[in-house]
């Protein structure tokens, strides 16, 4: 997503990030090793990776003889080399096929897609713009099919300079404009939900799928939880503070274990403006959310709900976690409060072994934080209908962690600590409505941009994206640079990882570094596998996704800028002697970014979402970098989710 909505940098903590924390455990080793001289940054940071590692494959990435061709690795695919080109491309052996594109039809009565005539109400029947989280629902209902099933899209944001065909030779700018063009944008954000199935090998969007649906910025929907009802989630629309037109800015996402879908609310921020974020009496609330007083989105101008001036509590209903029933196209989606306010990015759950249910979220902005949810009960596999509302009652919990590689789960309660009156948290719901806030009181650890988080169904452990953060500017063993351009990956290992009882509701866990990107040899501390080829490097770690063995699959945003090459998909070995050496498998076209991995129960399909094509610098939807994936001279770039499928029918990877 652009970074004039993204990397923002709201958090005024002066407290140690991640950078610090890594590097205050590395000098601990250091000092235990006798490691020193011009040479220990590298070594230590190396170092940190083979421990990991020691713990499951006895250090084999010291003591193994290693090709620099392939390594131990399990993964079969011939790698891909680097490229910025218009087109996208996949390893040898695999093929391509998209799903749907902005523009195609969900609902059977949608028109034709005509991007010089666009209405909102033909965007409110067809697949919207910047598709993200994916999730893929077998069909029938509990069945463990691949071959058919119900496709849930997440649609972040607009990029209104690649949506509207210029009138005066200018690109078309988000700050101005018209009121039709709003109405437009607002119907192609949300989500949707498609049914799809392969047929004759190739994979199908059906518009007239009876379960189809497109959500919007104007779905109505419900707020439940200890947050809903509060004073601040009131409007002059909404007196009760219980209802709620639309979402924003859906990112990654999630399920539960009873079948409905997650989706997050990221960057909600940006659509919202007026002269209250600088005088108005939430303010510093405002401040803390990066909520401009100019704005981003020109909506504001053509819906009062988007002034902050004539409606200041309208941001507060924003920035939730939605849970949806896919099997029902009539129901109402529920924003759930108890699991926090911020710039949800990912929502997986683990199950406990007392049956609680387990959320993991990140907080999508340089310096935020790590987050889980845990149910106050257990969920029933032999009741769906008793899970309905189980996500209103639990806690929520912020990460700290510490540099001896401990990391504490702080609650997020009212009247713990300093989540008191005598900070201004009332009530539950003024900590849930002010989450950050909390969090900083509490002493949580800033973190460099933590995106999705993802467990491992194979081992337990859970895997944090750290994208980057720009705003870091002293260097430390773990990143020995000036600032963190590449990020990295953090993984989590929770009491009992790697046995059937894991425990995710726990108050500790242990955590180590899997990954620090970059290319080796060039960006100072980027550190892998030793056996990692020169194609095999990745930069800005965004999603991620596992394979039925267990192996990651990383799908990255803004390696263009940062390393100068296309973002792509990555897979590596979480286990074993190819723990860590990532492999090149899929990169994107011009100005794109890859979001969403997910399989197919038989692990024979790979969905990705691709998003924003051809948002380059200077690209606009008369001149763009790329006109992916039509090629049509009359067609802009369309974000399009595509399928990857063996050639011979096989296993993905």
């Amino acid at each position: 997503m652009s970074d004039e909505i993204e990397d923002i940098g709201s958090n005024p903590s002066p407290r140690a990030g991640i950078a610090e924390v890594v590097a205050a455990r590395l000098s601990r080793r250091a000092a235990l090793r006798g490691l020193a001289g011009a040479g220990a940054a590298a070594a230590l940071a190396d170092q940190l990776i083979e421990d990991a590692t020691a713990q499951i494959a006895q250090s084999q990435l010291r003591t193994a003889q290693i090709p620099m061709t392939g390594g131990p690795s399990t993964l079969t695919f011939p790698e891909l080399h680097h490229q910025m080109a218009q087109t996208d491309a996949v390893a040898e052996g695999y093929e391509i096929q998209h799903v749907i594109r902005w523009g195609d039809p969900v609902l059977p009565q949608a028109p034709a897609f005509d991007p010089m005539r666009q209405t909102a109400q033909a965007q409110a029947l067809q697949f919207g713009y910047n598709n993200d989280f994916l999730d893929f629902i077998p069909l029938p209902r509990g069945s463990n099919g691949s071959d058919h099933g119900l496709l849930w899209v997440n649609h972040e944001y607009t990029s209104t300079r690649l949506i509207f065909p210029s009138t005066d030779g200018r690109p078309v700018s988000n700050r101005q404009t018209t009121a039709e063009q709003a109405a437009v944008e607002m119907m192609a954000h949300g989500g949707s939900l498609v049914e799809i199935r392969r047929v004759n090998g190739r994979w199908q969007s059906l518009p007239g799928g009876t379960l189809n649906r497109r959500i919007t910025a104007e779905t109505p929907m419900r707020l439940s939880g200890p947050a809903a009802g509060h004073p601040r989630m009131r409007t002059n629309n909404d007196p009760t503070g219980t209802r709620v037109l639309g979402m924003l800015n859906q990112c990654a996402g999630g399920n539960t274990p009873w079948g409905t879908v997650l989706t997050t609310e990221e960057n909600f921020n940006a659509y919202f403006s007026g002269e209250a974020a600088a005088t108005g009496e939430q303010a510093a609330a405002y401040r803390r959310y990066g909520i401009p007083r100019q704005p981003v989105y020109n909506w504001a101008a053509h819906v009062p709900r988007f002034s902050l001036d004539r409606e200041p509590n309208e941001p507060n209903r924003f920035g939730w976690i939605v849970e949806i029933d896919p099997f029902d196209p009539n129901s109402t989606p529920i924003k759930r409060t108890a699991l926090g306010r911020f710039k949800h990015e990912g929502c997986t759950h683990a199950v406990a072994p007392d049956g609680r249910v387990v959320i993991y979220m990140g907080d999508d902005e340089r310096n935020d934080y790590v987050y889980k949810f845990v149910t106050a009960r257990p969920w029933n596999p032999n009741d769906l209908s008793a899970n309905r509302d189980l996500l209103d009652e639990g806690t929520l919990y912020v990460a700290k962690f510490e540099d001896d590689g401990t990391l504490r789960w702080l609650p997020l309660t009212h009247g713990e600590g300093p989540l008191t009156s005598a900070n201004n948290f009332h009530n539950q719901g003024d900590v849930l409505i002010e989450t950050r806030r909390a969090a900083d009181l509490l002493g949580a650890t800033p973190m460099d941009r933590p995106e999705d988080v993802e467990t491992n169904p194979a081992t337990g452990r859970v895997y944090v994206m750290l994208t980057n953060n720009a705003s870091r500017t002293t260097a430390n063993a773990a990143n020995p640079r000036p600032r963190n351009a590449h990020g990295h990956v953090l993984e989590i290992i929770p009491p009992g990882a790697g046995t059937a009882a894991v425990d995710h509701a726990g108050l500790e866990a242990r955590w180590e570094i899997f990954l620090l990107a970059g290319k080796p040899g060039q960006d100072v501390g980027a550190r892998y596998h030793r056996a990692t080829s020169d194609q095999g490097w990745l930069s800005c770690p965004d999603n991620c996704a596992f394979d039925s063995k267990g192996r990651i699959w990383i799908a990255t945003d803004g390696a263009p800028s940062a390393a100068g090459v296309a973002d792509g998909l990555y897979a590596a070995d979480t286990m074993g002697g190819g723990r860590a050496l990532t492999k090149l498998f899929y990169q994107a076209p011009s100005g794109a970014e890859v979001c969403g991995p997910t399989f197919t129960p038989d692990n024979k399909t790979l969905f990705l979402a691709i998003q924003h094509p051809g948002e380059d610098s200077g690209s606009s939807f008369n001149n763009p970098s790329t006109r992916w994936p039509d090629f049509d001279p009359a067609m802009p770039p369309r974000p399009t989710v595509i399928a990857i499928v063996k050639k011979d029918g096989g296993v993905i990877g």
